[in-house]
This record gives C-alpha cells, structure tokens and sequence, in this order.
C-alpha cells in the first residue's frame, strides 16, 4: 500500500514523507509514486503543515525507474514531479543516499535539495536502452545545454557537489551537516508567509515556462518513453541489468572508463 512505502509524519508545521521501499532501493514502484502524491495531498490539506521534507531509509534516495514496471512510470511519473512543483508547500529533498535516473528527477523536481557530499547522481537511462525523457521536463530548465549533454549522454555518475554545480540540487554539504543544513532552510522557510510562499512557487516556475507547457511535455515524453521502454534495447538493457552483464551495445571502458 502506499502509506507502506511512503511514510507520513508532521513535526512542528514540518511534513516528512518517507520513502522506505529500501527492498527496491526505492525505485519509482506505483507504490511509491502514489505515496508521495497522496502525502503531498495530504501536507497541502493541512492547514499546520508549512513545509514538505522528502527523504528515504535505506542508502539509497531512489534508484530510479522500476525496471519490471518500466511503462508504469511512463504514465505516471509525470504526475509525481507536477505534485511537487504544484504543491503550495515548499518542497525540501533530504539527499543522504544514491540519486539515479527518476530519483534524480524526483530531486530537481523538488523546490529545494540539499544532499550529502560523499553521494553519487547521474542519468543511468541511455545504459539500459532508454532515456531521461520524462525528467527532462523538470531537469532541462535548471541545465546548461553543454552540462545537460554531458549527463545525459555519457550516463556518468556525478558527485553531488557537481550536481550543484550544474544547478541539479541547491546544495551539497558533508554528511554529519546534513540534517543541520535541511533544518536550516526549513527554519528559513517558515519564516515566510504560506500564502507568499504558494504565490512564489507558481511565480517562478510559470516565468521558467515550467507551468504553461508543462503538462504538453510531459505528455510528448511519457509517449517516447514508452516507446523506448518497449523496444529493443530497453530489453537488452533489462536482461543485463539483471544478468550483472554490460548489454550487447557496451564497448570496452577506456581509460578511466567503467564497465
């Protein structure tokens, strides 16, 4: 059930939604994507709730899409990143684990993401046979055309702080800082008004373009994402991914390359 994979709590005016799927790494199961709309529903239908955290248990933040449900998160992943822009709480990701593929759209999509500095982000999909198609609608607007080719083409993991860099997260602080740094800015966010503070999220993300042709995007991408995830490739990549092999497509890793 989803209340089973994303736990709901309120603190002092803060909501926590807990991702704990740690079995799947907290991959983008069904499950999991509608325990976050559902707890995002439920912070903005709670008058006391002034802030909406996004965290995980497990080492991991979120694996990205559920390989064995691949076309599931096609259709309804992008519902997911619109809950949290359109969430009229702002939206806090507590990164303290690996952040791949739609985990790492799950973390841009948020308002603001701050991670721990020995983690690992990247875009994983051209690996498996597929591509970053949906969270490029959240992810492009944040991107440099030259870091947003890097990324998503080599599918190299980054260091968070490379991440920040390019504009992915807000920021990157060493592990024990962490919760310091997320209950600061929480701190700092409840010092604004609720309805400013709604009323600036709609601002920002309406003047990036994000909200006027947003759900056209999704749309266009949710169709090519499906229509990759059921090709060829995507199948080898699946096969691999599971047989701990690298897929037919792979060449040797060059120097300092991985296989």
């Amino acid at each position: 059930m989803a209340s089973e994979a994303v736990r709901y709590s309120t603190v002092s005016g803060v909501a926590t939604l807990t991702m704990s799927q740690v079995a799947t790494r907290n991959a983008l199961t069904p499950e999991l994507m509608a325990g976050i709309v559902s707890g995002l529903d439920r912070a903005t239908a709670d008058p006391g709730a002034r802030v909406v955290v996004l965290t995980h248990d497990g080492p991991v933040f979120c694996a990205g899409a559920d390989l064995r449900q691949g076309r599931a998160s096609a259709t309804v992943l992008p519902e997911v990143l619109a809950a949290l822009q359109d969430c009229p709480r702002p939206v806090v990701a507590r990164i303290a684990g690996a952040c791949l593929g739609g985990g790492l759209g799950l973390a841009t999509a948020c308002d603001l993401s701050i991670a721990s500095e020995e983690i690992r982000l990247g875009f994983s999909e051209v690996r498996l046979g597929v591509a970053p198609a949906i969270v490029s609608v959240v992810c492009l607007p944040k991107l440099r055309r030259g870091d947003a080719l890097e990324a998503m083409l080599t599918g190299e993991r980054m260091t968070a702080a490379r991440a920040a860099e390019v504009g992915l997260i807000t920021r990157a602080v060493p592990a024990g800082e962490l919760d310091a740094a997320v209950a600061a800015v929480v701190v700092a966010l409840r010092a604004g008004a609720p309805e400013a503070l709604a009323a600036t999220k709609r601002m920002i993300y309406a003047s990036a373009g994000a909200a006027g042709g947003r759900d056209a995007a999704f749309a266009e991408m949710a169709r090519l994402s499906e229509r990759l995830f059921a090709g060829e490739e995507a199948a080898e990549g699946r096969d691999a991914f599971r047989e701990k092999r690298p897929p037919a497509w792979a060449g040797p890793a060059g120097p300092g390359g991985r296989d």
